[in-house]
């Protein structure tokens, strides 16, 4: 809370030091936005949703620990009830993060992309453009995901076989999801896996090795199936 001030902009609204709010911006209350947060034209952030916040590591996070720069919401970008998008984090043009999600440091959401309702994208996650992610998933640290892929309900990205038995310093291995390709919702994927262009990931699989561009797989563990149909591939839906 050190450097927050209140403002009359909205009812309850604190702002850190050299915050400045463009005049074409939706705020609800009880919003809190922390130093140096850059907040683009056009932007809707609602009721109780933290902007910029300061990281807090455990002694045992792996996680960098040099101080994050500024939050940077793009313009047109929407951050919805109780949302926290945490200092290093960066908004992309007409981006929305939903109800009670969290996205941590050094993450990057692209333009129009939808962060769903309650899940969490984890540090130095980069996403695309047009990516939907669904509720309640989460997005392990390190994890890359491509322009217009979609994310069901419930999804689990994973970086650390090992579950914290690792020798100090190596290196953590988020999954990396290729355009357009799609997972089912409730799905695991094992840590370091590619899934390729447009492949599509069965609801409940459990993904541990790396998934061939267009293949559809299903099971536990997964296995190819098929592959996608060229009526199925994404530009013939847009």
């Amino acid at each position: 809370m050190s450097g927050l001030r209140p403002s009359p902009r909205a009812p309850g609204l604190l702002l850190g030091e050299g915050v400045e709010l463009p005049d074409e911006i939706e705020l609800g209350g009880h919003v809190v936005i922390h130093a140096q947060a850059r907040i683009g034209r056009g932007c809707a952030i609602a009721d109780g949703a933290v902007i910029g916040k300061p990281p807090t590591l455990g002694p045992s996070s792996t996680a960098p620990r040099s101080e994050p720069a500024p939050a940077v919401l793009g313009d047109g970008a929407r951050v919805l009830a109780g949302a926290v998008v945490a200092a290093g984090a960066e908004l992309g043009e007409g981006a929305i993060v939903g109800d009670q999600a969290h996205v941590r440091e050094r993450a990057r959401v692209g333009p129009k992309t939808v962060i769903g309702r309650g899940s969490a994208v984890d540090n130095d996650v980069q996403i695309g453009a047009r990516v939907k992610v669904q509720t309640n998933c989460y997005l392990t640290a390190y994890t890359r995901v491509e322009d217009d892929v979609f994310v069901g309900p419930g999804v689990v990205l994973t970086n650390d076989d090992t579950m914290g038995r690792h020798p100090r310093g190596e290196a953590l291995a988020g999954p990396v999801l290729r355009r357009a390709c799609r997972i089912g919702g409730a799905a695991v994927i094992r840590a370091g896996v590619e899934i390729g262009e447009e492949a599509f990931v069965g609801a409940g699989a459990v993904v541990i090795a790396d998934v061939e561009p267009r293949a559809v797989v299903v099971g536990v563990p997964a296995r190819k199936l098929r592959e996608v149909g060229d009526a199925d591939l994404l530009e013939r839906w847009r």
